[in-house]
């Protein structure tokens, strides 16, 4: 079995061609949002609120999946799943995980030192 890429840089190429000139603000928007996404996960985990969690989760994947971050859309689709199953004790490991992987996604995602 292959290893999901932190990156799917085809997708990437099309949002640069599709976006063009906003593509960096694309860019920083979803940095921006995946950070409060972040902190939403967090508050989830602290309040045992598997909903919000569940909700968070799901928009994380899809926002992360849109912007070509495939191994980090998985990781939430886990996190999802963990919040539908209501298994609070496997919730802060897997955020982690998604932490981890952000920051990964974050990093790769800045444009190269000029």
């Amino acid at each position: 079995m292959l290893a999901i890429p932190h990156l799917d840089n085809a997708i990437l190429a099309t949002l640069r061609d599709v976006m063009g000139d906003d593509y960096d603000l694309l860019i920083e928007t979803y940095i921006n949002d995946s950070n409060n996404r972040l902190r939403s996960l967090a508050e989830g985990i602290a309040n045992r609120d598997g909903d919000l969690l569940r909700r968070t989760a799901h928009s994380f994947k899809g926002s992360s999946s849109n912007i070509g971050a495939l191994r980090l859309a998985e990781y939430c689709s886990v996190m999802e799943s963990l919040a539908l199953a209501n298994d609070p004790l496997s919730w802060p490991g897997q955020l982690v995980a998604i932490e981890t992987e952000f920051a990964q996604v974050a990093q790769l995602l800045q444009p190269p030192p000029v």
